[in-house]
């Protein structure tokens, strides 16, 4: 039952503290330990909140904060006629409908089938059939007079049954687009002769479902707000914190006047990417375009809930080879983009003017007024939306040739309507394409709407611009080029494989995502950039030079910055500081002959923009095309899956419409009450079935103080008695470290229990029972959570984790809150999870051996801290007992290769053995991040 024994490299690894191979030296516990043991003289829970809120109030959303609305546009309730209310007044009630009126369905169980079949399974219509067959034959063999009734006949009386549900109901429209300008000499091209669909629905209806969602009660913002620390520094988190729907209140107070005050600013969220469905005769592209709106908060629209809808399906023009690159053409393409935006938004443009009396998601009625807000898209849909040539900044005027030439800083001028107005009547088309990448003879869809600039509405990318563009596609083809002009393609790759191999080592822990093979896979997702960030930075050091992996650590410390959910002016200078350092070491690649003519890109270049379209926007990650492109599975791939695949759009749409209305009903029905639990889990993920052993890492509920408790179950066929149990485990001396546990609770004060003589100690406990895991609860907004920002971590300790190898997870314990980053932390490593009674008192314990730092400081050129196992005086590494309420969270160790080479037989099961130091990985999710950092 131990862990596997070390497996020995086949060199010494080298000392993170220098260059040199020596081993780290062998450093033995000293009396009293360098760790203080941590002593429970209250109650175990309540240090356990204790010591997690001042950690998390240190890092994250502050409880301490205060919040400062728009004095005028306030989002204040009125009545249905749009008189304000008086303070406190609770929302009128909802229309009238009786408890058990669920129509079109019989009752709750009848809507919950229909969900079931056409949300969850989507089950298709011929399984449909077959089912309710079955279903009937059930029926006529059990029921005793032979007779009962199915959900339903059949497929048409399921979706006709779907089709008749009322709420949620916006039904598609079109319109068509030809070319009209004057036609050319010769034969007319096929695209001439076209007419472009264009299937959209009504956007206003869409917000007014948006906005009147109960599920969303709790997560909206019905006026633009300032939120500050405890030491009166900015909070940047949801859309409504940052400075761009202030500015906009502040211009609807000049323009409204005497209607301003009460109002509700609705900011437009906007979204469009082109996305294709892979059939084996070939592709068909789809270009939808999402609705969301600013109100809700940014973890609603993160959580694939029904805070983003699908707006319309854009016309893709195409055309033969010979055409396709004429001018003419690709002018007309942008037209059709621009126009058909500007129609399909046309149903707000009166309300962005004149308020119009809505009912909200907390019941009440407000005033609301619109204006077209962020637009979420990658860079090559920023350049169409902003009508500028590839290669220039859509946000600035800086050059295509010298984008980055600012040393981190932006000194250039801003693009914006009347700059490029002014531009045009200064210059013809060829002058403004080449000197200011402008796209002149087409007309951006914002100037057709009151207060709207495309230039300051784009939002920005984090998967684009940062994940998959500087990182997956600039960074690590980068390494590999220089690996093979210093070493040549063979010598290149045998440091690829072994780079691949450290990859494929890296211990296991919750969410990583394993590569048995490395990274040397064609298809990149997403994903797959986010989980190769976590293991990347540790597998190249001692391959490539010192400064090519500090500027890598300096483009991950931004990218993990810019990320956080919470951002504060603390945040935003260590957001400047990494770009800054990242600049300057990114030089390498230059001098190495990987980037000969510097790095003029835009991907890159947008990340100078972050820190004002933060201060604008709010947190980055509540806006990112990662919404719109997981939108893409249930708005367009699946549909289309289900579809006949011959002239599938309509049968997508179809598709969409029922789901949205399936959805909306379910929202109508729960607000009611009428439903015994939820159908559809709030985070559009499996509801928790209460499995003890599932990862979910979604923790639903409010924000609460975290905690760390033991499997539900304890592990079968394992000894309970003390003595056979330490024999089983193959530590015999548990006996002794449980009763040295013991004394630190109940008699330690000052004294440290290695110290005092063992007689002296309270008597082990007789039985002891195993588990196999214990679960860590916190409050971690940043990486995947539920609504109150609570995260679920399954820590292990078993020697087989569900028929597969031994896993004896990592985990941080507090040391002290008060000081900052690793400083504050114990590392330790789990082998076991067992609890016993004593004196009517339960303990959760843990056998643990324990990491110190090798140096004071992190590593000069990962940015992290590096730990080697502390050893006894036998040299086997130290062991002891602590309470489980010590565990703050799981913790991620890689080890330290340096310029060894790993053996083909090393796996990610041994790698906690196999290494003499490791480092703390703070990379492998956020919130570790901020606690390492």
């Amino acid at each position: 039952m131990h862990p596997a024994p070390p497996i020995q490299l086949p060199s010494v690894l080298p000392s993170p503290r220098s260059s040199s191979p020596a081993s780290p030296s062998l450093r033995f516990p000293s009396s009293p330990p360098r760790y203080s043991p941590r002593r429970y003289h209250t109650p175990p829970s309540a240090r356990r909140s204790q010591t997690q809120s001042n950690r998390s109030s240190s890092r994250s959303c502050s409880p301490c904060r205060t919040t400062r609305t728009h004095p005028v546009i306030s989002g204040c309730p009125c009545d249905i006629e749009g008189q304000y209310l008086p303070s406190n007044t609770p929302p009128p009630p909802l229309e009238f409908r009786a408890n058990d009126d669920y129509s079109p369905f019989i009752n709750g169980s009848h809507f919950k089938i229909a969900n079931f079949l056409f949300t969850k399974e989507q089950m298709s219509g011929g399984k449909v059939n077959k089912f309710m067959e079955l279903w009937d034959e059930w029926n006529k063999t059990i029921l005793p007079d032979g007779e009962g009734d199915v959900p339903f006949a059949n497929k048409d009386d399921l979706h006709s049954t779907i089709d008749s549900i009322t709420v949620g109901d916006t039904l598609w429209q079109s319109f068509s687009v030809i070319y009209e300008g004057d036609p050319p000499d010769g034969e007319l091209p096929t695209w001439m002769q076209k007419k472009f669909d264009i299937w959209f629905r009504c956007p206003r209806s869409i917000l007014h479902h948006q906005l009147g969602n109960a599920d969303f009660a709790k997560d909206m913002d019905y006026s633009p707000k300032r939120v500050f620390t405890k030491d009166r520094k900015r909070e940047y988190c949801d859309f409504m914190s940052g400075d761009w729907a202030w500015r906009q209140a502040d211009e609807l107070v000049k323009t409204l006047v005497d209607d301003a005050q009460g109002t509700t600013f609705c900011p437009v969220v906007l979204g469009s990417d082109k996305t294709t469905v892979s059939v084996a005769t070939g592709s068909n592209e789809y270009y939808p375009v999402y609705i969301s709106n600013g109100l809700v908060h940014n973890n609603a629209r993160r959580a694939r809930r029904n805070a983003v809808s699908v707006l319309a399906f854009l016309a893709i023009p195409k055309t033969d080879r010979e055409h396709a690159s004429s001018k003419l053409f690709r002018k007309f393409r942008r037209q059709v983009f621009h126009a058909s935006l500007e129609c399909i938004l046309g149903s707000l443009k009166p309300y962005m003017t004149t308020p119009e009396i809505i009912r909200c998601a907390d019941g009440h009625f407000r005033r609301v007024i619109y204006g077209l807000g962020p637009y979420i898209a990658d860079y090559p849909e920023q350049v169409l939306l902003a009508c500028v040539v590839q290669g220039w900044c859509p946000q600035c005027t800086a050059r295509d040739d010298d984008l980055d030439n600012l040393d981190g800083q932006d000194r250039t001028t801003r693009r914006s309507h009347e700059h490029t107005s002014a531009l045009l009547e200064a210059f013809n088309l060829k002058e403004l394409w080449d000197g200011y990448g402008i796209v002149g003879d087409v007309v951006p869809f914002t100037v057709a709407f009151p207060r709207a600039d495309i230039h300051e509405m784009l939002s920005p990318d984090l998967l684009h611009q940062v994940i998959k563009g500087t990182f997956k596609d600039h960074l690590v083809a980068w390494v590999e080029e220089y690996l093979e002009l210093i070493h040549g393609k063979a010598g290149a790759a045998a440091i690829l494989a072994d780079i691949d191999r450290r990859i494929a080592a890296a211990p296991s822990f919750p969410g990583l995502r394993r590569f048995p093979e490395g990274r040397g896979f064609n298809q990149w997702t997403g994903d797959d950039s986010k989980a190769l960030m976590k293991v990347y930075l540790p597998a190249i050091s001692g391959h490539v030079p010192s400064q090519m992996v500090r500027a890598l650590s300096a483009f991950m410390d931004f990218c993990y910055l810019v990320r956080r959910s919470v951002i504060t002016e603390d945040t935003l200078l260590e957001i400047d500081e990494a770009l800054t350092q990242f600049h300057q070491e990114r030089t390498v690649f230059e001098e190495a002959g990987v980037r000969p003519d510097g790095f003029s890109l835009p991907r890159q270049h947008s990340l100078s923009h972050y820190r004002q379209l933060i201060q604008m926007f709010g947190a980055p990650n509540g806006l990112c095309s990662s919404i719109t492109e997981s939108k893409h599975i249930a708005a367009v791939k699946e549909p289309w899956r289900r579809s006949s695949r011959f002239e599938a759009l309509g049968q997508m749409l179809v598709t969409n419409q029922r789901l949205d209305k399936l959805a909306a009903l379910h929202v109508d029905l729960a607000k009611r009450d009428m439903l015994n639990a939820p159908v559809l889990p709030r985070n559009g993920q499996d509801n928790n079935t209460g499995n003890d052993d599932d990862d979910n890492p979604i923790a639903e509920g409010e924000r609460i103080m975290g905690e760390v408790k033991l499997a539900k179950c304890s592990t079968r066929g394992v000894p309970r008695l003390m003595g056979d149990f330490a024999d089983f485990i193959g530590v015999p001396q548990l006996p002794e470290l449980t009763r040295r546990f013991l004394f630190d609770q109940f008699q330690g004060g000052d004294i440290d229990s290695m110290s005092v003589n063992l007689d002296d100690c309270p008597q082990a406990p007789t039985h002891v029972f195993q588990y196999p895991s214990a679960v860590a609860i916190y409050y971690a907004p940043s990486d995947l959570s539920g609504f109150g920002g609570m995260h679920r971590e399954r820590i292990r300790a078993v020697p087989s984790w569900r028929k597969g190898p031994s896993q004896y997870d990592c985990a941080f314990l507090e040391k002290d809150p008060n000081l900052a980053g690793f400083r504050g932390l114990h590392v330790v490593r789990i082998l076991c999870f067992f609890k016993f009674r004593l004196n009517k008192t339960q303990f959760p314990c843990a056998l643990v051996t324990w990491f110190s730092p090798i140096d004071n400081e992190p590593c000069e050129d990962t940015g992290m801290w590096v730990v080697e196992p502390d050893l006894d005086r036998n040299g086997d590494r130290a062991m002891s007992v602590i309470h489980v309420d010590c565990i703050l969270r799981g913790a991620h160790l890689i080890g330290v290769a340096g310029k060894a080479k790993l053996p083909r037989q090393l796996t990610y099961s041994d790698s906690l053995d196999a290494f003499k130091a490791f480092y703390v990985n703070k990379y492998v999710d956020h919130q570790s991040h901020e606690i390492a950092y």
